[in-house]
C-alpha cells in the first residue's frame, strides 16, 4: 500500500507557468469559509419543511433529534481524526479508498455522489415551491415547477463554474442571510417560554414509541447531512489538519442547536395535524404569531436558504468526483479541470443527472415523492460514514468513536427502510464499470486543462 500522502494528494499546477499554484489559490477555504460551507450545506430547505415530516412522530421525533445530534457529533469526531491523520488527503472518500482499497473507495464515493445530486434535485424543487408564493407562474403547473427548478439548478451551476473562491464567497453571504429567519423563530419560542410555556402543552401530540424512533431518525439525519462537507472537500481547505475539524464541529454544533430548538419548538407550539399538513410549516408558525407579512418574509428567506444550500451542494457534486479521480479511484476523465481549476465535466454531468431526476418526476405527487427522496438520499449518503468508521477502525484511529459511529450509522440506515436501501445499493453498484476503467498506475499527478472547457 502506498503512503497516504502519495495516494491522496495531487498537486494543482499553473497551466501557463507549469508551477504549483500558491496555497490560497489551490485551497481558498479558510476556517470561516469552510465553516460557512458546513453550515450553509446543512441549513437549506430541510429546516423549513422538516417540521411537517416529523410532526406525526410527536415525542419519538424529539427523541430522534437528540440521538441524531449525538450520533452526528460522534461521526464528526471520526472525520476530524481522519483529517488530522491524513492532512494531505483530498477527502474522506480518498482516505477510505487508501485504507480499505480502491473498490471500497469507488463504491463509497459514488454512493455519496448519488446522494449529493439527488439532494440538489430536492433542494431546487423546494426553493421553487417557496418562490412560487411570490411568483405563482413558476409553479402554476407541475411541468412549470420542474422547469423552474431545473433553471435554478443551472444558474447555481454557472456560478460554480466561476471557481471555488466565487462559490465560497456566495456561500458565506447566503449563510449569514439564512440565519435571520431562524433567529425570528427562536425569538418567538423564547417569548412563548417566558409566558410559562402553556402554548407547548396546549395541543396533544403522539406519545413516545420506540418503534417510531428509527424511521424518524432517518428523516432527522437527512437534515444534518452537510456536516461532512469540509471533510469531503478537504483538498480545498487551508491547513486541513486543523481547519477541517474546527469547521466541522463548529458548524455541526451551531446548526444542530438551531435544528433541535426550532423543529421541536414549532411542532409542539402548534396543533400536530396543522403542522403535518403544511407545505411551509415554519412560515405558518411565524404567520400565526407575528402575522401574514412576517410569514411571507420567512418564505422569502426560505428561498435564500435553499439557494445557499444548493450552491454548496453544487460545489460538492463537482469536487467529489474530482478528488476521487485524483486519488486514482475514477477514470482520469473526471480529473479534467478548466483554467480556473473547476472540474467542469464532473459538474456538468452531475447537474444533468439532477435535472433528469427533476423532470422525470414532473407529474408525480409531491408529498410521497419528497418522503421517498429524503430516505433515499439519507440511505445513499450514510455509506460514506460507514466507510469512514471502518477505515478509522482498520487504521487504528479513534477506535471507540469509530465503533459507536458504526453502530449509529447502521441503525440509521435500517431506519431509512428497505426500499430506500435497495435503491441506494442499486445506484451504488452502477460504479462498478468505472472501477474497472480506473487508472492502474499512480494517481493523477496533475490533470491538464480541459480542452473542451478551458479558454484558449
Amino acid at each position: 500500500m502506498q503512503s497516504p500522502a502519495s495516494v491522496l494528494q495531487a498537486p494543482r499546477l499553473n497551466r501557463n507557468a507549469g508551477a504549483m499554484t500558491d496555497q490560497t489559490a489551490a485551497r481558498p477555504f479558510g476556517f470561516w469559509m469552510a465553516t460557512a460551507l458546513v453550515v450553509g450545506s446543512m441549513i437549506g430547505s430541510g429546516i423549513f419543511v422538516l417540521p411537517a415530516q416529523l410532526a406525526p412522530f410527536g415525542a419519538s421525533g424529539a427523541a430522534a433529534w437528540l440521538i441524531a445530534v449525538a450520533g452526528a457529533l460522534v461521526l464528526g469526531g471520526v472525520l476530524t481524526r481522519l483529517a488530522a491523520a491524513f492532512p494531505d488527503a483530498s477527502g474522506v472518500v480518498a482516505i477510505s479508498g487508501s485504507v480499505l482499497g480502491p473498490l471500497a473507495g469507488v463504491l463509497l464515493g459514488w454512493s455519496y455522489w448519488v446522494g449529493v445530486w439527488a439532494t440538489n434535485a430536492i433542494i431546487a424543487i423546494t426553493a421553487v415551491n417557496y418562490l412560487g408564493t411570490f411568483l405563482p407562474a413558476l409553479t402554476a403547473t407541475p411541468l412549470a415547477g420542474a422547469l423552474s427548478a431545473t433553471g435554478l439548478l443551472w444558474l447555481l451551476t454557472l456560478n460554480n463554474l466561476g471557481g471555488a473562491r466565487a462559490a465560497g464567497r456566495f456561500q458565506l453571504v447566503t449563510t449569514v442571510l439564512k440565519l435571520l429567519p431562524l433567529l425570528a423563530v427562536v425569538l418567538i419560542l423564547a417569548g412563548l417560554a417566558a409566558q410559562g410555556g402553556a402554548q407547548f402543552r396546549a395541543h396533544p401530540h403522539a406519545p413516545f414509541a420506540i418503534g417510531q424512533v428509527a424511521p424518524a431518525l432517518a428523516l432527522v439525519f437527512f437534515a444534518l447531512i452537510g456536516f461532512e462537507t469540509a471533510s469531503v472537500a478537504a483538498e480545498r481547505v487551508r491547513d486541513p489538519a486543523r481547519n477541517v475539524g474546527r469547521a466541522t464541529m463548529t458548524g455541526l454544533v451551531v446548526t444542530s442547536l438551531f435544528y433541535l430548538l426550532i423543529c421541536t419548538g414549532v411542532i409542539y407550539a402548534m396543533p400536530q395535524a396543522t403542522i403535518a399538513a403544511s407545505p411551509a410549516p415554519v412560515a405558518l408558525f411565524v404567520e400565526t404569531f407575528w402575522g401574514r407579512t412576517a410569514g411571507l418574509t420567512v418564505a422569502a428567506f426560505a428561498v435564500i436558504a435553499a439557494v445557499g444550500s444548493l450552491n454548496g451542494w453544487v460545489l460538492m457534486q463537482g469536487e467529489l468526483p474530482l478528488g476521487m479521480a485524483r486519488a486514482g479511484l475514477l477514470p482520469r476523465w473526471f480529473a479534467r479541470v478548466s483554467r480556473r481549476d473547476v472540474p467542469v465535466r464532473a459538474l456538468l454531468v452531475s447537474s444533468v443527472l439532477a435535472s433528469i431526476l427533476i423532470l422525470s418526476n414532473a407529474t408525480r405527487g409531491g408529498a410521497g415523492l419528497l418522503d421517498f427522496m429524503l430516505r433515499l438520499t439519507a440511505a445513499a449518503t450514510l455509506w460514506i460514514f460507514l466507510g469512514g468508521c471502518i477505515a478509522a477502525l482498520v487504521a487504528g484511529i479513534g477506535r471507540l468513536l469509530a465503533t459507536i459511529g458504526l453502530a449509529f450509522t447502521l441503525w440509521t440506515l435500517w431506519g431509512a427502510g428497505w426500499d430506500a436501501i435497495a435503491w441506494g445499493l442499486a445506484l451504488m453498484l452502477t460504479a462498478l464499470p468505472l472501477y474497472w476503467l480506473r487508472p492502474r498506475g499512480d494517481p493523477v499527478a496533475a490533470a491538464p486543462a480541459d480542452p473542451l472547457t478551458s479558454p484558449s
